[in-house]
């Protein structure tokens, strides 16, 4: 087991995580398989992905706009906020931007599972150190089938999801 301190000196805070390497998924798809790195922490996500209405000739259609979630440790603590970018936050300070690299559907009803390249960082804390992470367990935040039409053209409609995310080193 490895302690990560990860202070907020301005905010005031400590937080003291206990972690132990996640595993991989044994059913980790091939695709999202990132060789060369290894795991060094995982979070969970709960909110919401959401989607604008858009219209073309052919109809309408939501089309992914951000992600909008709270990201929490082992121990069920808030340690960070993920959000348009794709970026990850960590309230300790530190976020770091990503790129899909690989996507996997993962059945009905669930966002894809994915392998994400860090493409900037910013400040230090807890995700900084990371080179990509992977999305996996996903539950929900599939797009609306139906709903978009001219009527709805820029709403916006938020899709509730959770999934966890594992960054990798």
């Amino acid at each position: 087991m490895r302690t990560v301190i990860v202070a907020g000196l301005a905010a005031g805070y400590l937080v003291v995580m206990n972690t132990q390497a996640p595993a991989l998924p044994a059913d980790l798809p091939s695709a999202l398989y990132p060789a060369g790195m290894e795991p060094y922490l995982q979070v969970s996500a709960t909110g919401a992905q959401i989607y604008a209405c858009g219209i073309s000739k052919g109809g309408g259609t939501w089309i992914f706009k951000a992600p909008e979630a709270e990201l929490f440790d082992a121990q069920n603590r808030l340690v960070g906020k993920h959000y348009a970018g794709p970026t990850w936050e960590a309230l300790a300070g530190g976020k770091i931007v990503g790129v899909v690299k690989a996507s996997a559907p993962v059945g009905t009803g669930s966002i894809p599972w994915l392998l994400l390249d860090v493409t900037s960082r910013e400040g230090a804390g807890v995700f900084s150190e990371a080179r990509a992470i992977l999305r996996i367990d996903t539950k929900g935040g599939v797009a609306p089938a139906q709903g978009c039409d001219e009527a709805r053209a820029g709403q916006e409609t938020r899709v509730p999801y959770m999934a966890s995310y594992i960054f990798l080193r």
